[in-house]
């Protein structure tokens, strides 16, 4: 299948002893993280970059012996909230790179910290706390 994007990263999950023997494909973009499930039919993903909250790398003890490890992203996304990057060659490059593009999108939309607090669709307390 030919992308209609162009992607700085892409990588499988990776199975039985590290290979990637499997059909989910992930792609990060300058502006969003895409998944891709399928081989006949496919189901996409994405996440825009700048609504990243946190992220998090777990290397479990057989990732740890064939180089691969597991990122998990907290996003404010109504649809994907959290997203599993399960099994991925260098995971530690590529969560700096995921630090580095996630900074440089949300200095381009000029969005800090606390300016996410609501971007969920909760409602911001006004002056009374009401």
């Amino acid at each position: 299948m030919k992308t209609t994007f162009t992607p700085i990263w892409k990588d499988r999950k990776r199975t039985f002893l590290g290979l990637p023997i499997s059909f989910t494909r992930y792609y990060l973009t300058e502006k969003k993280f895409i998944s891709s499930v399928g081989f006949f039919s496919l189901k996409e993903d994405e996440i825009d970059l700048y609504r990243i909250t946190d992220k998090r790398l777990q290397l479990g003890f057989w990732q740890r012996i064939f180089g691969c490890g597991t990122i998990v992203l907290l996003a404010r996304d109504v649809d994907t909230p959290e997203k599993i990057i399960k099994s991925i060659k260098h995971p530690r490059e590529v969560l700096d790179l995921f630090d580095e593009k996630i900074a440089e999108q949300r200095r381009l939309y000029r969005i800090e910290g606390r300016d996410m607090i609501g971007a969920a669709g909760e409602v911001p307390l006004d002056a009374d706390f009401n």
